[in-house]
């Protein structure tokens, strides 16, 4: 079992601090929004494992730093190309990235800050999702960066937004706004900036009374039918998108 005082100081791209049970967790890049890339893909996974097996975490609010939830948009130019055994690092961080998150037994809250351009599926991962009215959501770093969005959100975006909604956002590369996300389901409340933080802090404490295994079990079933379809299919998607990068690896010459 995990303890505040043990993985307080001890990851990189999360900050944390927890009163009466819930655990606030900053996902950041020195302090400013979280920027994405190999570190906060490998350290991830082991920032939710970690957090989901500490008892006295009765809550979690998720939320970015800066003005932004994650960054910066995607191109062609920060693509991984690699080959199959490189690739193999990525397909198991890739799983236990949303898996670990989902393994989170308690309720989470997410309070997206701002622009998430990168990973966007992992607020929406939360079983309440608020958002300031700056918050954007896009896949800038799969399809149309030249990448097969196989990494979870090929599952997250058309569960969410409806098969042709979300197919249309991932081959497009659609920007959607804080108001259209409510409006499509994804979000559950716009609310100003300097109001976010106070209400996910509201709203966790009216959780928080609820007793301990209410809370569990109920994060537990709300979220079983979602583990279900990853379990199926995540892996399978992972391994076309590192087959993808590969080839084009090879197309470019790298492989000689």
């Amino acid at each position: 079992m995990a303890r505040l005082e043990d993985y307080q100081n001890r990851f990189r791209f999360a900050k944390f601090e927890r009163e009466d049970g819930i655990l606030q967790m900053t996902l950041h890049s020195d302090g400013d929004t979280l920027q994405w890339g190999a570190g906060p893909h490998t350290e991830l996974p082991e920032v939710f494992h970690t957090i989901g097996t500490d008892p006295e975490n009765k809550v979690i609010i998720m939320t970015g730093a800066g003005e932004g939830f994650t960054g910066p948009a995607g191109s062609s130019d920060t693509v991984p190309r690699r080959t199959p055994e490189q690739w193999d690092a990525t397909y198991w961080e890739g799983k236990h990235l949303l898996g670990n998150l989902l393994n989170i037994e308690v309720p989470i809250i997410a309070a997206i800050n701002g622009p998430a351009l990168r990973h966007s599926e992992l607020p929406l991962l939360s079983d309440i999702v608020l958002a300031a009215p700056h918050t954007t959501f896009q896949d800038s770093g799969h399809f149309m960066s030249g990448l097969t969005p196989g990494d979870g959100m090929h599952i997250i975006y058309p569960l969410l937004l409806g098969i042709n909604r979300g197919r249309y956002f991932l081959l497009t590369g659609q920007l959607l706004d804080a108001e259209k996300a409510r409006e499509f389901g994804l979000v559950a409340e716009v609310l100003p900036a300097d109001e976010l933080l106070p209400r996910a802090w509201e709203l966790a404490r009216e959780l928080a009374q609820q007793p301990r295994l209410v809370l569990r079990y109920s994060r537990v079933l709300l979220t079983h039918q979602l583990k279900g379809i990853l379990h199926d299919i995540l892996g399978y998607g992972l391994a076309l998108e590192g087959l993808g990068s590969a080839q084009d690896y090879l197309d470019r010459g790298a492989g000689r």
